[in-house]
């Protein structure tokens, strides 16, 4: 079963003490043009074991997302980590776009702001 988050969920969960890990599930060329703040980038077929070096709590809040809707890469994401063990996975299914059509902030080097 797919969990999804909306964008008004999204930023009020990034906004508390349980802030949800972000995980951009595109190709490294899209997040270091844009990403959502704080989110790191991992390719949605690049997850694998290795993972949990990173993301060791397998309970721990994870927000993954892509493009927009159309992209299925966001929920590849979710569905294999949530093999690999993850309990807590859920699919900001409307991604990047529906972020950057709100007017909210985005890091890397396509942005304003370069933090990336």
């Amino acid at each position: 079963m797919t969990r999804t988050i909306t964008r008004d969920e999204l930023k009020a969960a990034l906004g508390t003490a349980n802030a949800p890990t972000l995980i951009e599930a595109l190709p490294a060329r899209y997040y270091v043009d844009a990403h959502l703040p704080g989110a790191i980038n991992i390719p949605h077929d690049a997850i694998d074991e290795g993972i949990k070096q990173i993301l060791p709590d397998l309970d721990a809040p994870i927000v993954v997302y892509c493009a927009s809707g159309p992209c299925k890469n966001s929920g590849i994401a979710q569905m294999a980590l949530t093999k690999l063990g993850y309990s807590n996975v859920r699919d900001y299914h409307e991604g990047k776009n529906d972020w950057r059509e709100a007017g909210l902030p985005l890091q890397g080097q396509g942005t304003l702001e370069q933090t990336a």
